[in-house]
């Protein structure tokens, strides 16, 4: 069975993405929720899919603006759901401005999405499911795990022969800190 870290290097949209991004740390609320956003959209799809439309995303959703996409009202749901370039579909969209807000609701308490997910780290798998659940909309397992795998709060994303692997050692992913300091 092929591993991402076959199959994505060398490819158009693929390599970049494993490259540069899958399995580092983010901290940026803007950044969190682009990734959560496209974690969700990815449901029923294909990530090749997920990433060709990852501009027009961006575009349609404000660069991912915490604020600015919390803020959407009706008139930017109708618009969001008449755009081609982006997958149409309504429960994702309303999940996306949802969670934005949830998001603004966290920094009260925890001053960023980072810091909500620092102050639950380390979970496991099936503990961080149930804590999105209760959190955000549109989290089921696989979205959740792809996310904290993507984002660095828990390990998977490349295999440990990855020359990618040491990099992101480097960023210092939260489940490495975790492994570092039970050593």
């Amino acid at each position: 069975m092929s591993s991402y870290c076959d199959v994505a290097p060398g490819h158009e949209w693929h390599g970049p993405y494993h490259d540069h991004e899958y399995g580092f740390p983010l901290a940026s609320d803007d950044e969190l929720l682009e990734r959560l956003a496209l974690e969700i959209n990815q449901a029923g799809l294909s990530w090749l899919t997920i990433l060709k439309k990852r501009d027009a995303f961006r575009r349609a959703f404000h660069g991912f603006r915490v604020d600015r996409v919390a803020a959407y009202g009706d008139a930017d749901r109708e618009r969001l759901l008449a755009d081609t370039g982006i997958i149409r579909n309504r429960l994702k969209i309303d999940a996306v401005i949802d969670n934005a807000r949830r998001i603004q609701q966290l920094r009260q308490e925890h001053g960023s999405f980072a810091g909500w997910l620092d102050a639950h780290h380390p979970l496991s798998k099936d503990e961080w499911v149930k804590l999105f659940k209760r959190t955000f909309r549109f989290t089921g397992g696989e979205i959740v795990g792809e996310f904290l795998m993507s984002t660095g709060y828990l390990p998977g994303a490349h295999r440990a022969d990855c020359p990618v692997q040491a990099r992101i050692l480097a960023a210092g992913p939260a489940w490495a800190r975790t492994a570092a300091a039970a050593v």
